[in-house]
């Protein structure tokens, strides 16, 4: 049973933090291209992607598991953008708005991973 992602309020958050993430880490020095940078879009481009092949899978046990990966990816995300900050890539006023909705999209998928658990179990 193909779910439609684009149902899903987290989903809509999520993909659109990532043209954000590469917005802030366009600025980045050059040296952080294929370390924090590559880190940080990857984490953010597979919030969404891991939501929308879970949502492929068939059982909701492996749904579930998508939504899990996805939730560790934005928890991974926050952690890069508050390093980034500390590092002085980016300003607080700037990491602070996309910080808190990274966080937000993280809360959701835990939501929705705990009201799912309690369906498939």
């Amino acid at each position: 049973m193909a779910r439609d992602p684009r149902k899903l309020r987290v989903f809509s958050v999520a993909d659109a933090l990532v043209p954000d993430i590469y917005l802030i880490t366009q600025n980045f020095p050059a040296e952080e291209r294929y370390g924090l940078v590559a880190q940080m879009r990857r984490a953010a481009v597979s919030v969404p992607t891991n939501i929308v092949e879970g949502c492929a899978r068939r059982t909701p046990r492996d749904y579930v598991n998508f939504l899990n990966i996805a939730n560790g990816s934005a928890h991974e995300l926050s952690y890069l953008l508050l390093l980034s900050q500390r590092l002085g890539f980016v300003a607080s006023d700037k990491c602070a708005p996309v910080f808190d909705r990274a966080e937000h999209v993280a809360a959701s998928l835990t939501a929705l991973i705990d009201a799912l658990d309690t369906v498939t179990t």
